[in-house]
């Protein structure tokens, strides 16, 4: 693409550079196989994307996500509630924060957002569709903050796991505040 390429020109371009990505490795049918469009892909990646820097937890996270939309369970995704807020700063997410009304807010509103939340990398768009089957609907990030996540199916599970990693940060931030404080 050259910087005197007209507007019309650059887009026929990048659609016929976006076939054939989507052509490569049969990530056409693996999304038909899936149950989904390239743009929902798209979408769903964009979440995992925002969701974790762990490349090992990326298809795992995309299973959650696959599995909660097959049962029809709302996403709750958090990614979203900080995109619908426009809080891109902030990495966390609190109870008064999942009210914000807006189409992609997923603890409000069912189903995939209306679109993406960022630009997901193409090692994301792989892992949704290279996503196991799982029986997994729940998640939160380990207490050791590793950066990885604790997986589960039910809900006593994460429970335990999210209290454990609760814990884990009211600890840290308050040793923090007292580093902070001098103390």
């Amino acid at each position: 693409i050259y910087w005197t390429q007209d507007f019309g020109t650059v887009m026929k371009r990048l659609k016929k550079e976006q076939a054939k990505w989507w052509a490569q490795k049969e990530r056409m049918q693996k999304a038909t196989a899936l149950g989904y469009t390239a743009d929902q892909v798209y979408t769903i990646a964009s979440i995992v994307e925002e969701e974790t820097n762990m490349t090992e937890d990326k298809p795992l996270v995309a299973s959650v996500y696959i599995n909660r939309l097959r049962k029809g369970m709302p996403l709750q995704a958090d990614p979203t509630v900080r995109f619908a807020r426009k809080d891109f700063a902030s990495n966390r997410v609190f109870y008064n924060h999942l009210k914000t009304p807006s189409p992609y807010n997923t603890y409000l509103n069912k189903g995939l957002p209306p679109g993406p939340i960022c630009v997901p990398s193409v090692a994301t768009l792989d892992a949704v569709l290279k996503a196991p089957a799982t029986d997994y609907i729940y998640f939160v990030a380990k207490p050791d903050f590793s950066g990885y996540s604790v997986f589960n199916s039910s809900y006593t599970e994460h429970s335990k796991a999210a209290k454990l990693y609760q814990d884990s940060l009211t600890a840290y931030l308050a040793r923090k505040a007292a580093k902070a404080a001098g103390k």
